[in-house]
């Protein structure tokens, strides 16, 4: 892989001293952060196989989705009207079409919403969905990051929940990549909801053994509590922990009608955080916001996801920096409670940190593997400023990134994914999604005959 020198840029590091670097510079070493620093300690040129100058560009690390469902790109634009944080939303608008899904959908799908994740500097993301294998392998083709939890729906149906726990398990043992590229988690898809207390058991025993997370909805509506406040008198998170649910890496989406004791119960778990995913709780016309600043302020991990993009119809986790920040203040009622360092994190490091690899990703620093975003500051929106951070979130945007590597890999070259034409992906895409949703119709019109 070589050598890579960047320089010229303005580096935020996000390190655990939020070090800035005006005009500094990264080395990179076969896919590594080999040094970085202020432009006087400038390492010479000539000794590195690739030089990047990077003058007028913001040097941040890859950006980290801390939640979505990447194959669902196919459901944009079809949930208006619909708030998929409701059972009955979520079923009309997605629960639905989603049977008529085939294996051969999903790459294409996956291809696109990777293809938009790099564009607008997103390295790794965070998936629950069916079809895991076929998301590892577009995963892998696209080079991006991910962690890719087998999603399981049970729906009441015991059977069901035995036989998609066993094809879960295989995916833990077949599909951790040899270049850390892909991790393999459990995706529970809401407990109690449509995971069984059994089934929930069960799925955090394996977890466990295997060392991996689970990823899962959390408090998104009346209806995630309704169980076991009729039978223990509980929210779900509390019946949980009960169950010894939180004593493995729980990452949860939403959050947002945690209570003081809910967000107690994150707090004293091993390894549980929360993505808070501000767009898509707008979009769906809950008046409950995720209790961010407060779970922060307990010592809980939170980063930041963009949900699907039936919920969002956005990857740009630049612009879902902003709304976060802003429906954080609102639901405050004072001005930043979330700090423009405090969102970057949360984009980066502590979405690493969420799904276990912040020793791995999300920051800058020397040894870390060197997924990095570059954002071109030369158009409008952008001026001097002795904010950087705030520049990026507020004034910014996904299509302003420029560069974009992986592991040391390029991905994304001048605004153009290096490995596979963006046309291709398009065009492949718009076959399938023409093929599914005319399935979807004859499934339906064939139940209107029934």
């Amino acid at each position: 892989m070589g050598s890579t020198l960047f320089h010229g840029g303005t580096i935020l590091t996000v390190d655990a001293e939020n070090r800035a670097f005006e005009d500094g510079w990264i080395t990179v070493r076969e896919g590594r952060i080999s040094g970085v620093g202020p432009k006087a300690t400038t390492p010479d040129p000539s000794g590195y196989d690739e030089v990047f100058d990077l003058t007028g560009h913001l040097v941040i690390p890859g950006l980290v989705n801390a939640h979505t469902h990447s194959a669902m790109v196919l459901f944009r634009g079809r949930s208006e009207g619909q708030s998929l944080l409701t059972m009955e939303g979520w079923y009309n608008s997605i629960r639905e079409p989603e049977l008529s899904l085939i294996s051969s959908d999903i790459g294409p799908a996956v291809a696109l919403s990777a293809a938009e994740m790099l564009l607008s500097g997103t390295t790794t993301f965070c998936d629950q969905y069916f079809f895991a294998e076929e998301i590892a392998a577009a995963v892998k083709a696209a080079g991006i990051r991910a962690v890719i939890a087998y999603g399981i729906v049970q729906l009441g149906d015991a059977e069901r929940g035995v036989e998609e726990l066993a094809k879960a398990t295989a995916f833990l043992e077949q599909q951790r990549s040899a270049d850390g590229r892909v991790i393999p988690w459990f995706g529970p898809h809401a407990p109690y909801v449509d995971n069984t207390e059994d089934l929930l058991k069960a799925e955090v025993e394996v977890a466990n053994t295997f060392g991996v997370g689970l990823h899962l909805h959390m408090a998104c509506g009346p209806e995630d509590n309704e169980e076991t406040l009729g039978r223990y008198g509980t929210t779900a998170s509390v019946a949980l922990e009960k169950i010894g649910f939180f004593n493995g890496r729980i990452h949860a989406a939403h959050c947002i009608d945690l209570s003081a004791e809910d967000i107690a119960v994150f707090a004293r778990a091993p390894h549980a955080s929360v993505s808070y995913n501000a767009t898509a709780g707008l979009r769906s016309g809950r008046k409950g916001i995720c209790p961010a600043v407060d779970l922060r302020a307990a010592g809980v991990t939170v980063a930041l996801g963009t949900d699907n993009v039936a919920a969002n119809n956005s990857y740009d986790m630049i612009a879902e920096m902003r709304v976060a920040g802003l429906v954080a203040s609102h639901r405050e009622g004072r001005a930043q409670p979330l700090s423009s360092q405090d969102l970057l994190r949360m984009a980066t490091i502590e979405g690493a940190k969420a799904l276990g690899l912040d020793g791995e990703i999300g920051s800058l620093e020397v040894g870390k593997a060197a997924d990095i975003t570059t954002i071109d500051l030369s158009g409008p929106g952008y001026s001097e400023t002795p904010d950087p951070e705030t520049l990026l979130i507020y004034s910014g945007s996904g299509r302003d990134v420029r560069h974009v590597w992986v592991a040391g890999e390029q991905l994304v070259r001048n605004r153009t994914l290096v490995r596979r034409d963006y046309a291709s992906i398009r065009s492949d895409y718009a076959k399938t999604y023409e093929s599914f949703w005319r399935r979807v119709a004859e499934a339906k019109a064939n139940r209107e005959v029934a």
